[in-house]
């Protein structure tokens, strides 16, 4: 009897075991496309909005749309690679007025949930650090399209939208006079639009 009831009883912690591993099992790992991937923001200079972006990037995508648990993101962007298109305005830019990126080389992202709103739009919540100053934000996720690449045999790829807006003086970027925002405002929309792909 008291045999049978251990064989029971282990069968059971192996069945518990076998559902937590599976619900453990880590997202798909997606590979950010850099040649199809673009760090955009923008930001308002008196009346006119200035666009610029960020040329180096990288980053760790796992998204599953049926496992969020595991899904996560990071990414790191270098702050010298911000580029308005106007060579006096992104030496300033790099400067101890704004991102001194001398001292502050990375702005990083660590994501801390997904959370999903619609088959086609999720919210990815986060820690965003820029000078050594981190808060949460939330990124808005739509997934604009998924699809077998016609190219690369056995591989998907899947293109998303983020978007969200940040205030620039929580994290200390635009120190002196360039704290007010009299000339320079302090919302910051940003934009990017990634292209990801699994081999499988």
């Amino acid at each position: 009897m008291f045999l049978k009831i251990k064989k029971i009883t282990f069968a059971a912690v192996l069945a518990i075991l076998s559902i937590y591993t599976s619900n453990a099992q880590e997202a798909t790992s997606w590979k950010i496309d850099k040649a199809h991937t673009f760090v955009n923001f923008s930001i308002n200079h008196f009346f006119s909005s200035v666009p610029g972006n960020f040329t180096e990037f990288d980053g760790d995508f796992y998204f599953d749309a049926n496992n969020l648990e595991t899904s996560k993101a990071n990414f790191t962007i270098a702050s010298n690679s911000v580029n308005t298109r106007n060579e006096k305005r992104d030496n300033h830019l790099l400067s101890t007025d704004f991102f001194d990126a001398k001292n502050y080389s990375n702005i990083t992202f660590k994501s801390t949930k997904f959370e999903k709103q619609s088959d086609k739009e999720y919210l990815l919540h986060g820690k965003l650090t820029i000078k050594n100053k981190t808060k949460n934000i939330t990124l808005v996720m739509k997934i604009t399209g998924e699809m077998e690449h016609p190219m690369m045999k056995g591989t998907s790829v899947l293109g998303v939208n983020f978007n969200t807006s940040i205030n620039r003086t929580d994290y200390g970027v635009g120190t002196g006079d360039w704290a007010t925002t009299m000339v320079v405002g302090d919302e910051v929309n940003i934009n990017i639009p990634m292209e990801l792909t699994h081999k499988k």
